[in-house]
């Protein structure tokens, strides 16, 4: 991200070059953002998957206090797994818990555009919400998984994208977006981030012969309370549209329950999956050396082992 000094955004050509990088930039954004969520609008829903009951899996699913991740833990509940939610809000998950309970007779029962802020440790707030601690969350349960994963049944590691990342760009010089900072480009920045992630910890995985899967998945346009962080007029649209080209949480569940539980999915990852299937990411996402990079970031940022290697010039 480029720094812009505070003369330059008032005086001679360098600073009219500057206002111009920067529209471009943003254009750039929203063109790609709009084309990509326009095609997402007019596109049918994944019906929510019906597998067979698998009891004795275990399920550990974040953000699952409400929205789709409250649906994608219902749902795997009621296949009769040990569902474990976390959630920043106590008393949504609490909530959710009951609920669930309820429902399923199953006893075991993110943000996006805000202003900017950071976190309690510091981090600026989509890329520390939205990908750090998804981040930490899975290295730290890495070992586990890596023992509980079988030739028959691998763990499985599904991480929330979504189709603005097609519009991201990662400043590696600034993931904090600190030298200039926009809702948009920082939301985008960390739903690429959680892509680069998960193909670069499944090649890892691939390599060492562990049988646990990584696969990013894209839940589609979904009505959630993520949107309420933008303008007045972009939320009024969305009041006056929602029922008729949104998914519903419910809906935007199915493909994360299709990613954790369908048997064809077996052993198979690295994947982008939207609607049930397998979709190409954006090229950016597949960029390897990328990945290694934001991957040692990461490391030093959180402060876990670089389990890849990487810094051990492996």
């Amino acid at each position: 991200m480029l720094f812009f000094p505070p003369l330059s955004l008032t005086f001679g050509t360098e600073g009219a070059m500057s206002l111009l990088s920067i529209a471009v930039a943003v254009l750039q954004l929203y063109y790609v953002a709009v084309r990509v969520v326009v095609q997402q609008l007019f596109s049918r829903a994944l019906p929510t998957p019906e597998f067979p009951v698998q009891k004795g899996a275990v399920a550990f699913v974040t953000g699952g206090g409400s929205g789709i991740g409250y649906h994608t833990a219902k749902h795997l509940a009621k296949l009769g797994m040990h569902v474990i939610i976390a959630a920043h809000n106590e008393d949504e998950c609490r909530q959710a818990v009951r609920t669930i309970k309820e429902e399923t007779q199953n006893e075991k029962a993110g943000v996006m555009l805000v202003p900017k802020r950071e976190t309690v440790d510091g981090f600026e707030e989509h890329f520390g919400l939205n990908y750090l601690g998804h981040f930490l969350l899975t290295n730290l349960l890495l070992d586990t998984l890596k023992k509980t994963g079988t030739n028959r049944y691998s763990a499985r590691i599904v991480t929330m994208a979504s189709a603005v990342h097609y519009a991201g760009e990662l400043h590696l010089d600034d993931l904090q977006s600190s030298c200039y900072y926009s809702p948009h480009g920082a939301y985008a920045q960390s739903k690429l981030a959680l892509v680069l992630f998960t193909y670069h910890l499944h090649h890892h995985l691939t390599e060492e012969g562990s049988h646990v899967t990584a696969n990013a998945v894209d839940p589609g346009v979904v009505n959630t309370e993520l949107y309420k962080n933008t303008s007045w007029p972009v939320r009024l649209v969305k009041w006056m549209t929602s029922w008729l080209f949104m998914r519903t949480p419910e809906e935007g569940a199915a493909t994360t329950i299709y990613a954790a539980g369908a048997p064809e999915l077996e052993g198979i990852g690295g994947c982008y999956l939207y609607n049930g299937a397998k979709t190409q990411s954006s090229d950016l996402s597949y960029d390897e050396e990328l990945q290694r990079r934001l991957w040692t970031a990461s490391c030093k940022m959180t402060g876990v082992p670089d389990v890849t290697g990487i810094c051990a010039g492996k």
